[in-house]
């Protein structure tokens, strides 16, 4: 018999760590190549993570609302050793395509067996070595007293660093001597005051995931960007009737007032590509980009993403809305993957779902503009010379002042105020 410890893998988009959810199997179970052990949160989306060998699972590592670091043992699989040699031949193949860039590394060593999954596979397969029990030798020893304790985590070292936290001083639980992210916030938890009697009732929520990349961003946008925000409101009574009735059309057709917010937005970015940018604060330099990656904000159980529609101007009405369902979808689902959370060059957000007339909202760094939708109800409204009750929505634009002036959003912001008020007028920029 031979066992294998397999390592966190490199989630890729920049990741170093990793929350376990849920683990798929249990000490003694059998497995088989390619199947999903484990699935974990980065702070990017839920990410399921194959196993690329058969045998039998020896150890797990670290248990659910464990963070794990990228290389970090994970867990450990017993396999016969006839079998091992085959398995060891599959590593072996795995590592060369990783480095030939092969697309086989997505599930596993080489595979091509289609696999099933709820959510998107890790974007490679678990890292594998000998186990401290194979032949190969004994573990690392640790450092003796006098090495200094290491710290490769950079989210460990950041932690340490903002809570003052002298890492020389701590006492290593990881193997070969590594302070892991616990020793900190242990250090962090022994160096607090003692609680009050009132803090017996608050409620402690750790930012992690999804909602401390969230915060991250807007923090980060809140301290880079100099926004503005602009406002108008608008009759949106011909728009709702247009949504009816191309439902009526097309009932398989999923074409709601957000796909035609939308479309609109894409035309609108077409007319003013001032804002179709972001700033590239080390160069010094505003860099438009030629092509609309749409992102729109989405409320899950895991908090606030931004799913991101790709190439969203080359996409009819139908095509545009079939999209946004099926992001909105996978991102309620937590399957979404982090390509899908990434690369946005425009962000719509219709607020108005949750019953709200106006926002002023954050910019999604680092892009530069935002457009908000409230919520859609009957107002009295001067049309015609008479007043009458119309569909009337309150529409708001953020912007970053340094890519563009008042002109340009307010501009930008009539166009979207005029298409949806009047929408024949969108067909002639289509």
């Amino acid at each position: 018999m031979s066992g294998t410890v397999f390592r966190l893998p490199d989630l890729g988009e920049g990741l170093t760590e990793a929350e376990i959810l849920e683990w798929k199997v249990a000490v003694g179970d059998v497995v088989t190549v390619d199947q999903v052990v484990v699935e974990v949160e980065t702070a990017k989306a839920a990410v399921d993570v194959p196993v690329p060998i058969a045998g039998t699972v020896a150890e797990l590592h670290a248990g659910a609302g464990s963070v794990v670091d990228v290389g970090a043992p994970l867990i450990s699989v017993t396999v016969e050793t006839a079998r091992a040699r085959e398995n060891g031949t599959a590593a072996e193949r795995y590592r060369e395509e990783e480095r030939a860039g092969s697309g086989n590394v997505l599930v596993g060593y080489g595979t091509t067996t289609t696999v099933r999954r709820s959510r998107r596979p890790a974007q490679a397969a678990l890292r594998a070595e000998p186990s401290p029990a194979a032949p190969s030798g004994p573990p690392p020893a640790a450092p003796s007293r006098d090495e200094a304790p290491r710290v490769i985590s950079p989210v460990v070292r950041r932690l340490a660093k903002e809570h003052g936290i002298d890492v020389a001083a701590l006492t290593p639980s990881g193997p070969g001597g590594v302070v892991l992210r616990k020793d900190v916030e242990n250090a962090i938890a022994a160096t607090a005051r003692p609680a009050e009697p009132r803090d017996a009732d608050e409620v402690r929520i750790p930012l992690k995931g999804v909602r401390r990349t969230m915060a991250d961003r807007v923090s980060r946008s809140r301290r880079e960007i100099p926004d503005a925000t602009t406002w108008v409101d608008a009759d949106v009574t011909r728009l709702v009737k247009l949504k009816r009735n191309l439902q009526q059309a097309d009932p398989g057709a999923r074409v709601g007032m957000l796909a035609l917010f939308a479309r609109i937005c894409v035309a609108g970015l077409r007319r003013f590509p001032e804002l179709n940018a972001y700033v590239d604060a080390e160069r010094q330099e505003i860099v438009q980009v030629p092509r609309v990656h749409l992102g729109f904000a989405a409320q899950t159980g895991r908090g606030l993403v931004v799913p991101v529609v790709r190439d969203a101007h080359r996409l009819t009405l139908a095509e545009l809305g079939a999209e946004l369902a099926r992001l909105t979808d996978e991102a309620r689902e937590g399957s979404l993957s982090p390509a899908d959370l990434t690369g946005g060059t425009f962000t719509l957000n219709n607020y108005g779902v949750f019953g709200v007339d106006g926002s002023t909202p954050i910019i999604n760094h680092p892009e530069a503009a935002m457009l908000g939708v409230g919520r859609i109800t009957e107002k009295p409204w001067v049309w015609k010379g008479k007043v009458r009750p119309r569909k009337v929505t309150q529409l708001s634009f953020t912007f970053d002042h340094r890519v563009c002036d008042g002109g340009v959003a307010g501009g930008f912001l009539r166009f979207v105020a005029d298409c949806a008020e009047r929408p024949e007028t969108l067909l002639t920029h289509l």
